[in-house]
């Protein structure tokens, strides 16, 4: 096979198909991307009531609460994909719709902890479909350095929502109870599969549609597992998201037992937000010029650095309690920047070259690093011990380990 290198491409969009113009599709795009950082954050203010109503003896089983949703999506994330490539991203983003609003429906009455996991994985499955088909329906329209700027700009709209999901989730609670947060999900996921059905034309006609066939499937994973950078990318993919999911699981705990700061914890959590999308909207002006690998192995090293700075005073000094609150807000907003500055390149390098197979591969990729990022971060979350220590010591591994592995992906090599 040819070599792939990464380099500006032409945009690939099929001459004879109508599309949204570029501002609304990335609108569009950042609104199903939002679906599943809405799900997660504004949980977060209701931590405290969760525990308290249904696993008062266990705290730390309401880490669970963000995990199951997590473990769901890397499950239906294997099956998603390939039902859009024989189907169309349309139909099945729309199914993907249907089951998150009964999820929802489940999670308001639910009675139980365990009733409220079983339906919060359920929630999973349903937003595997903006997780992974909405990767698949930007592939189809864009490849290379242009789709991850698309990418970046949709991140960049998408980081917005953590900074007032838990302001929202807060603000429901003081009005009412946590259960009613869920009807918020509804009526967001109900607008974005509206203006999903209404403007976007489907991006995959019937022609180059891969049936569901056992043949097909067997060839279509041969042929992604023969690429070294796509291997590499789901691992590193999968330990950057464990970071990711470790950090938002303990978050709220650490604000509250490190920093006794509970109560102005969704204040926080939007200022960091907003901070962060700062890394977004760099790689949009920087990925073009320097390209995905690059961007991504500068984010690694610099991040890295800071972590092991972070972590080395923190076991080395009594540090004050301002300072100590400081430089965690400081070390999470380099966190969540670097989410956008690595994984929308991470999720280029790994989708160019099978845009053959956009949803196949799109469902591997998000399935197998998702459930990765899941099994890594349970051990960091659970080893929460009242301090930031163990989060940062699992972020740092988990990103030495992702650096490491950024000089096998090769420069500029596409395929194995």
């Amino acid at each position: 096979m040819t070599s792939q290198p990464d380099q500006a491409r032409p945009d690939q969009a099929r001459p004879d198909q109508a599309r949204l113009g570029q501002a609304e599709f990335i609108a569009l795009i950042a609104m199903l991307f939002a679906t599943i950082a809405l799900s997660i954050d504004a949980m977060l203010p209701a931590f405290p009531d969760i525990t308290r109503t249904l696993t008062p003896d266990n705290p730390n089983r309401v880490q669970w609460v963000i995990s199951s949703l997590f473990l769901g999506m890397g499950l239906a994330t294997l099956f998603v994909g390939p039902l859009s490539d024989a189907y169309g991203r349309k139909p099945v983003l729309m199914a993907c719709g249907a089951i998150y609003v009964l999820a929802c429906v489940g999670c308001y009455f639910a009675t139980s902890f365990e009733m409220l996991i079983a339906f919060r994985l359920i929630m999973g499955v349903g937003i595997a479909g903006p997780r992974t088909v909405s990767l698949a329906l930007v592939r189809d329209l864009y490849m290379g350095r242009e789709m991850a700027r698309i990418m970046s700009f949709a991140m960049m709209i998408f980081m917005v929502v953590p900074a007032i999901a838990p302001l929202m989730g807060q603000a429901v609670i003081a009005v009412s109870n946590w259960h009613m947060i869920f009807l918020v999900y509804i009526l967001f996921n109900g607008t974005a599969m509206l203006w999903l059905g209404l403007r976007q034309p489907e991006t995959l006609p019937k022609p180059q549609r891969i049936p569901l066939a056992a043949p097909t499937l067997m060839a279509a994973a041969r042929d992604l597992f023969s690429r070294k950078v796509i291997l590499i990318s789901i691992v590193i993919q999968g330990m950057v998201s464990a970071s990711l999911v470790a950090t938002i699981s303990s978050i709220q705990l650490i604000f509250e037992k490190a920093f006794d700061r509970a109560d102005s914890f969704p204040l926080w959590f939007a200022l960091i937000a907003c901070l962060a999308a700062g890394g977004s909207f760099l790689n949009s002006r920087v990925v073009m010029r320097a390209g995905m690998r690059k961007v991504v192995n500068v984010t690694f090293a610099v991040v890295l650095g800071i972590t092991l700075v972070h972590l080395g005073l923190r076991l080395a000094f009594d540090l004050p309690d301002l300072l100590s609150f400081t430089l965690f807000i400081g070390w999470i907003v380099c966190l969540f920047g670097m989410m956008g500055l690595t994984m929308g390149n991470l999720n280029a390098l790994a989708m160019e070259p099978v845009g053959h197979i956009a949803g196949f591969a799109a469902s591997m990729i998000g399935a197998l690093s998702t459930v990765l990022s899941v099994v890594l971060s349970a051990p960091i979350a659970l080893a929460f011990d009242n301090t930031p220590v163990p989060l940062i010591a699992g972020a740092a591994a988990l990103l030495a380990a992702s650096l490491g592995l950024m000089r096998f992906a090769g420069p500029g090599r596409g395929q194995a």
